[in-house]
């Protein structure tokens, strides 16, 4: 059933994409295995998703050394933090994670700096912005991005690599498309600013419900976890 879903979820990418104009091979298929278990995550590995999106550091800390073993030969799993990321819990993702998508106050970047540093590593990280301003999400301004990125802009253990985005929930994914839209013409104007140390070419967007417009509009990265994987399982809170 995953690797069916998964093939679903790639012809669907690649309409998008030839729709827009794009190869399907310049989108990267995120597979978001939060609340999941190992061995339902491992068959997505087995199918050929080897990058892997969670929320929580915890389940980044728990799922590490188990997934390891279902990497095909040769190859390993890349793991994204696309959740809030609390300060605090920064050293323990630090050499763990190939990519922080929710970068959005300079006193995380600079913990992931100090981190970064004392690991002897460059963390690739977007900046996240609450294009639709809902009270609800995390994320900075749009008018507040071209600051953030000059104050992390001289950080030399990080690269900022792009922009990320958490859309609103709804029902028809048309709603979504200015948003989409207006975080591209962003990506391009901060690219236009000539920031020294920023050259930025991810645009981290859409979900299983809006994944396709996302691309459309030039997402490079969707987080699909529902579309693969089934609703979401968990804990009973008894």
């Amino acid at each position: 059933m995953i690797a069916d879903n998964i093939r679903a979820v790639e012809a669907n990418i690649a309409a998008a994409a030839k729709k827009s104009g794009r190869k399907p091979e310049d989108i990267l298929l995120l597979a978001v295995s939060k609340t999941k278990p190992v061995e339902l995550i491992g068959e997505a590995v087995r199918a050929g998703l080897c990058s892997l999106g969670e929320n929580k550091v915890q389940e980044i800390m728990e799922k590490y050394e188990p997934m390891a073993p279902y990497a095909p030969a040769g190859e390993r799993i890349h793991w994204h933090l696309i959740g809030h990321l609390q300060t605090n819990k920064v050293k323990y993702i630090i050499d763990k994670v190939d990519m922080i998508h929710s970068v959005e106050s300079l006193k995380l970047a600079e913990e992931i700096e100090k981190r970064a540093a004392q690991k002897g590593v460059v963390m690739d990280i977007l900046i996240e912005v609450n294009m639709a301003e809902e009270e609800s999400k995390f994320g900075v301004k749009p008018e507040d991005a071209e600051n953030l990125l000059r104050q992390i802009a001289p950080m030399p253990h990080i690269r900022v690599r792009g922009l990320m985005t958490v859309a609103p929930f709804v029902e028809n994914p048309e709603e979504n498309r200015e948003y989409f839209r207006r975080m591209r013409e962003l990506l391009v104007d901060m690219n236009g600013k000539k920031i020294d140390n920023i050259r930025m070419d991810v645009l981290s967007m859409g979900m299983t419900g809006d994944y396709e417009v996302a691309i459309e509009e030039g997402a490079t990265i969707v987080r699909v976890g529902t579309g693969i994987f089934g609703e979401r399982q968990y804990p009973n809170r008894g």
